[in-house]
């Protein structure tokens, strides 16, 4: 089980966390991984960055997730831990 953590802080959120949201609710409805990640949002991860959200999945911390690099992320992060 993955814990994915999206800042929604206000920083984050001006760099496109609504969207991020977005993006990984339809990652995870797509490939059917509702029992396998938990989405939740989180203020100020403390990781500001100068582009993109930070994500955090389980401990490990990344910021600068933005929209263009999502899939990319999301494939080596989610579905690659997920699918093994």
């Amino acid at each position: 089980m993955l814990i994915v953590q999206i800042c929604i802080g206000s920083s984050c959120h001006l760099k496109g966390a609504p969207e991020i949201v977005e993006m990984f609710q339809a990652e995870i409805e797509k490939h059917q991984l509702e029992n396998d990640v938990v989405l939740t949002g989180s203020f100020c991860a403390g990781k500001c960055n100068r582009s993109g959200v930070t994500i955090t999945v389980n401990d490990d911390v990344y910021p600068g997730i933005t929209i263009e690099n999502f899939k990319e992320f999301f494939n080596e992060k989610i579905l690659k831990p997920v699918r093994g």
